[in-house]
C-alpha cells in the first residue's frame, strides 16, 4: 500500500494527514498557534509559529505509522498571506493575514495605477485589502526600514515549503491570490510587477498542482521521521485544494461549502470573469484549469451569532442541531421572515463592508423557529446570489456538492436543493484542503495517472437530494424580495455605520 501525505497550514492550526491509493486517512494531526491582532484591523502571524506546529504535527503522523513509506508530500494553506524574507531567508515581521483589513488605502493606489478594468483583466479580481500585493505596499508605505530588507515574499504554505526543502516556489491557484497573477499566462504579471515598482525576484517561480517542486532536506527529514528525497508537489491554495479532494475538477460541478463563512466554488475550462468582479476567478490546483468562487462572511457564523444571542436571554446554549431541529418545525419562508446575513459586511455580490444584517418582516407572531429557519434560508439565499452570477457567465451547474456544516444537516441539504433548484450531493467522508493536497502528491508521486485518477479512485459520493417542486416554488418567490433587501436597507446601513463610528 502506498501513502500520500497533505499538509494544510490554516489559520487556527496545521493538519497532517496520511491517505492511502483509496482515499483512506491512515493518520493525522492538527497543531494550533495563536494569531495576533495587535492593533484594530490587524491579523497577523508569527511564520516559525507554522514551522513550529507543522514538524509538531508530523512527527506524531510518523511515529503513529512506523515504517509506512511516504511517496511524496503536498502543501495547501491559508491563501492571500504575505511572508516577508530577507537575504538570508529569516522572516522580517509577522506575516499579514487573508483577513487582516489595514491596507484599504493601497488597494485604491493599486485601483488607480493599474485602473479598475485593466486589474480584473489581468488577474481576474478587484483590489481587495485580504490579497497579498496590498500588504507589500503597506510596507512600503508603513515600515520603510523592513520593505529594504525584503528579498523574498511567500505565500503561507511556501514558507513550509521553504523550510522543508529549501526551495522558493509556489503554485498557480495561491499565486492567483497574490493579486500579481496573469490569470491567463499563470505566471507573475510584468505590466503589475512593474505599475507598482516591485521587483520580479522577490517572487518564486510558479507551479501546477501535482508538479514537483523539490525534496525533503536531508536534516529535515531525519528530524521529522521520514526518508530524504521525499518529492515536494506544488500543492495548492486552501480552497482550490478542498475541491479537488471533494471531487471539483471537471466543469459543470459546483462545492456548496457552508462553515464560518460560505462559499460556493466552480472549477472551469476556460477562465470567465465577472467584470463587476463579484466573483473571485483564480487558476484551479487542476493544470490549465481555472475556478470561479462566491463568498458569503456570515454563514454558519450567523447561526452562531443567533445561538449565542439566544443564550445570552439567561438560557443555556442550544445545541446546533436544536436549533435546526426548530427550523424544521417552521414552514418554508419562515411565515414572511427575511434575513439579511451581512453581519460582517458582505463579499459576494455587493463587495459592501459597511452592509448590515437585518430581519425584514418580523412580527409578534414569530418565534425562535422562525428566526432560526429565517437566518438558514437567508444564508442560502445568499449563495445563490453568486449562483446566478455564475450562471450569468455560461456556467451550467448538473449537481452541487455540499460540504461543510452545510452537509451535515438534512435541512441545510433540502434548503439547498430547494433555493439552488439543483440537486445537491454529499461525500461519504470530507477531510478538507489537506486531503486535497494528499492527493495532489499522489499525482506528483505517481500513484495517480491523473487527478481525475485521483478522485475516481478516493472521493466517493454517499447521498443526493433532489429539489421539492412546491417548496422551490415558494422559495423562488421569497428569493425575489431577498434580493430586494440590500438596496432597500443600504443607505440605511452607511449612515448607521457612520452614526456608530463618529
Amino acid at each position: 500500500m502506498t501513502h500520500m501525505m497533505g499538509i494544510d497550514v490554516g489559520t487556527s492550526g496545521v493538519k497532517v494527514v496520511v491517505v492511502d491509493e483509496r482515499g483512506q486517512v491512515v493518520a493525522s494531526a492538527n497543531e494550533p498557534y495563536p494569531l495576533s491582532a495587535p492593533r484594530p484591523l490587524w491579523s497577523e502571524q508569527a511564520p516559525e509559529d507554522w514551522w513550529d506546529g507543522t514538524r509538531r504535527a508530523v512527527r506524531t503522523v510518523t511515529a503513529a505509522l512506523g515504517d509506512t513509506p511516504i511517496v511524496a508530500l503536498g502543501l495547501t494553506g491559508q491563501m492571500h498571506g504575505a511572508v516577508f524574507l530577507d537575504a538570508r531567508d529569516q522572516v522580517i515581521r509577522p506575516a499579514m493575514l487573508w483577513n487582516d483589513q489595514r491596507t484599504a488605502a493601497e488597494c485604491a493606489e493599486i485601483t488607480e495605477r493599474v485602473g479598475a478594468g485593466r486589474l480584473v483583466a489581468i488577474t481576474g479580481n478587484p483590489a481587495l485589502t485580504g490579497f497579498q500585493a496590498p500588504k507589500i505596499l503597506w510596507l512600503r508605505h508603513h515600515e520603510p526600514e523592513a520593505y529594504a530588507r525584503i528579498a523574498r515574499v511567500l505565500l503561507p504554505k511556501d514558507f513550509i515549503r521553504l523550510r522543508l526543502s529549501g526551495s522558493a516556489a509556489t503554485d498557480a491557484s495561491d499565486a492567483a491570490g497574490t493579486l500579481l497573477l496573469d490569470l491567463q499566462r499563470r505566471s507573475w504579471s510584468a505590466p503589475l510587477l512593474d505599475a507598482l515598482e516591485l521587483p520580479a525576484s522577490w517572487f518564486p517561480p510558479v507551479f501546477e498542482g501535482p508538479e514537483i517542486t523539490g525534496t525533503l532536506l536531508p536534516a529535515v527529514a531525519a528530524e521529522l521521521g521520514l526518508p530524504a528525497g521525499v518529492p515536494l508537489v506544488a500543492g495548492g491554495g486552501d480552497n482550490a485544494a478542498a475541491a479537488v479532494g471533494t471531487g471539483i475538477v471537471t466543469p459543470g460541478v459546483v462545492s456548496s461549502s457552508i462553515g464560518t463563512s460560505g462559499v460556493l466554488f466552480a472549477h472551469m475550462a476556460q477562465i470567465a470573469l465577472d467584470p463587476a468582479g463579484r466573483l473571485h476567478s483564480f487558476c484551479h490546483a487542476v493544470p490549465g484549469a481555472w475556478h470561479l468562487m462566491a463568498v458569503t462572511l456570515a454563514a454558519g457564523g450567523a447561526l452562531r451569532w443567533l445561538r449565542d444571542t439566544l443564550a445570552g436571554f439567561g438560557g443555556a446554549p442550544l445545541s446546533y442541531d436544536a436549533l435546526v431541529a426548530l427550523a424544521a418545525d417552521t414552514p418554508p419562508g419562515a411565515e414572511g421572515l427575511i434575513f439579511l446575513p451581512y453581519l460582517t459586511g458582505e463579499r459576494t455580490p455587493h463587495l459592501d463592508p459597511l452592509a448590515r444584517g437585518a430581519f425584514i418582516g418580523l412580527t409578534s407572531r414569530h418565534g425562535a423557529g422562525h428566526l432560526v429557519r429565517a437566518v438558514l434560508e437567508g444564508v442560502v439565499y445568499a449563495l445563490r446570489d453568486g449562483l446566478e452570477i455564475m450562471r450569468g457567465l455560461g456556467l451550467a451547474p448538473r449537481h452541487i456538492r455540499a460540504t461543510g456544516g452545510g452537509a451535515t444537516s438534512a435541512v441545510w441539504r433540502a434548503l439547498q436543493a430547494d433555493i439552488y433548484g439543483t440537486p445537491v450531493e454529499t461525500l461519504a467522508a470530507e477531510e478538507g484542503p489537506a486531503f486535497g493536497a494528499a492527493l495532489l502528491a499522489g499525482v506528483g508521486g505517481g500513484v495517480f495517472r491523473s487527478i481525475d485518477d485521483a478522485v475516481a479512485s478516493a472521493v466517493r459520493v454517499s447521498g443526493i437530494v433532489e429539489p421539492d417542486a412546491g417548496r422551490r416554488a415558494a422559495y423562488e418567490a421569497t428569493y425575489a424580495i431577498y434580493r430586494d433587501g440590500y438596496a432597500a436597507t443600504h443607505d440605511l446601513a452607511a449612515r448607521l455605520a457612520h452614526t456608530s463610528a463618529g
